[in-house]
């Protein structure tokens, strides 16, 4: 099951490779996960000490009432991936124009799982490319139906 999803990724960059990763969450941000109050929108994952970390997604509190005192719906998270994969993370995100953007956040044998994408920026003209595709497909869509 799909949580969230960041909807503005595949729109800003074109990304070039996906990986999976898991998420250390509390237990409140869990159920708070799962009831789908959670937002990837503007979020990005930055690789420091070797490790990977989740910056600036939010994860609203499942019980307003119930919330500790200290509680930070957009803390820093991190993200549990092989050594491998951060290294070569680190790596490529090193490389001029490429970074990594968090792509859907879902549900994968009973845990809460990431997928983040090796991206780069698309320009403007880009942009406008793919709108003008995605209205000639509505176009299409709707002379069908």
């Amino acid at each position: 099951m799909v949580y969230a999803t960041n909807p503005k990724a595949h729109f800003d960059y074109n990304i070039l490779e996906a990986f999976e990763a898991g998420l250390v969450l509390s237990g409140q941000e869990v159920k708070s996960v799962k009831t789908g109050k959670v937002s990837l929108r503007g979020s990005y994952v930055k690789i420091l000490n070797t490790e990977a970390w989740l910056i600036g997604a939010t994860i609203s509190p499942y019980q307003q009432n119930n919330t500790p005192s200290d509680y930070d719906p957009q803390r820093t998270r991190k993200l549990l991936l092989k050594k491998k994969e951060v290294k070569y993370l680190f790596e490529k995100s090193q490389e001029s124009g490429l970074s990594i953007v968090p792509l859907k956040l879902y549900e994968k044998k009973n845990l809460i799982k990431l997928e983040i994408g090796l991206a780069r920026g698309k320009k403007k003209y880009d942009k406008r490319e793919s709108m003008k595709k995605k209205e000639e497909e509505r176009k299409i869509r709707r002379g069908l139906s």
